[in-house]
Parts: structure tokens; C-alpha cells; sequence
């Protein structure tokens, strides 16, 4: 249980954390616009004139512009956090197995020695 300890230490939580609430903000953003969108496209009504069905049209373009582009900036930043994750997560593959090579000389090295000291 100590080396899950140490290995929680190495991460950068600090970076983690910082970048948490912009990512949460960004998704309530999203959430909300997608919401909106459900109750707009509810009020609408079958009996309009085409110019406005046209109006309504471009509106709904532009939140779905606004949407994606929100979507794509929420996206990057997840792959940001992601990729540094990955990275961290890399490195403590290397210390673990660094590790269990020095635990498994210095296991053989005291098997050594004892049986050194029994058999002498």
C-alpha cells in the first residue's frame, strides 16, 4: 500500500486540480446550451412562415456553431489533461519497475548471504 502512497505523491496534482474547474465550467456551458437547445426546438410550431422557419434556422446554426466550438475547446482540454496524465502515468511504470529490479537484487543478495552464512 506505501508505493500506491508514493506513486499518488508523484503525480502533479496541483496542475490537476488548476485545470478542473475551467473543464467542469466548460461542461456545464455545454450541458446547458443542449438543454436550451431541447426546449427551443419544443416551442417551436408547425404553422410558420417560411421567412421565419429561415430565421430560426440561422439561429439554430449559430448555437450549433457555438456549441461545437465550445465542445471542441471542453475536448481539448480533456485531451490535455490526458496526455499529461499519460505521461505521469509512464514515468511511474519506469520507477515501479526500477523498483521491483532493485527488490529483486536485494532479495537475492540477502538469499545469497544467507545461504552463505548456513552453509559456510
Amino acid at each position: 500500500m506505501p508505493g500506491w502512497i508514493t506513486a499518488f505523491k508523484i503525480i502533479p496534482w496541483a496542475h490537476v486540480i488548476a485545470a478542473a474547474p475551467s473543464v467542469v465550467r466548460s461542461a456545464r456551458r455545454l450541458w446547458t446550451a443542449v438543454r436550451e437547445k431541447d426546449v427551443d426546438s419544443q416551442v417551436e410550431g408547425p404553422a410558420q412562415t417560411p421567412e421565419a422557419r429561415l430565421r430560426n434556422l440561422e439561429t439554430q446554426v449559430e448555437a450549433l456553431r457555438t456549441e461545437l466550438t465550445a465542445a471542441s475547446e471542453l475536448i481539448h482540454s480533456l485531451a490535455e489533461q490526458n496526455a499529461r496524465l499519460v505521461v505521469f502515468v509512464g514515468v511511474l511504470r519506469i520507477r515501479t519497475r526500477v523498483l521491483l529490479a532493485a527488490a529483486v537484487l536485494q532479495l537475492a543478495l540477502f538469499a545469497g548471504v544467507g545461504a552463505w552464512i548456513v552453509f559456510r
